[in-house]
């Protein structure tokens, strides 16, 4: 009985070392930047809408749907992108915001998504 109390214990604490392991490989933000690229972040607004998702493109290819407590965290090749910002279901046909950001290698862009009126708006974070 010992001995597999003993085989039960040591697989136990392999098991939990390996989810630890994992655990920490796969947190955001612990992969490296790409060379020759900058960081961008999206927020949403605190009261963009409970039933609304975020969707965010970077020249015209969706990059994420994001809802409530979720923001957009990536990287962009050096050079000019247009980022654009929707609400998903657009039930009233807002206006999507646009930015045209040209990248620097190296740098950090941090724009938040919020609401001006009917449409949508990306305000840069200073």
């Amino acid at each position: 009985m010992k001995k597999y109390s003993s085989i039960v214990y040591i697989l136990s604490l392999a098991f939990a070392c390996l989810i630890s392991v994992g655990c920490a490989t796969n947190q955001p933000g612990a992969a490296t930047a790409p060379a020759n690229s900058g960081h961008l972040l999206v927020y949403r607004v605190p009261n963009f809408g409970t039933d609304l998702f975020l969707v965010v493109s970077v020249d015209g290819k969706d990059v994420g749907s994001f809802s409530e407590g979720r923001n957009y965290d990536g990287y962009l090749p050096a050079g000019q992108h247009v980022i654009t910002a929707r609400p998903d279901p657009n039930r009233n046909d807002a206006r999507p915001g646009r930015k045209t950001l040209t990248v620097q290698a190296g740098q950090t862009y941090s724009f938040t998504a919020a609401w001006s009126g009917q449409n949508l708006a990306l305000v840069r974070n200073r």
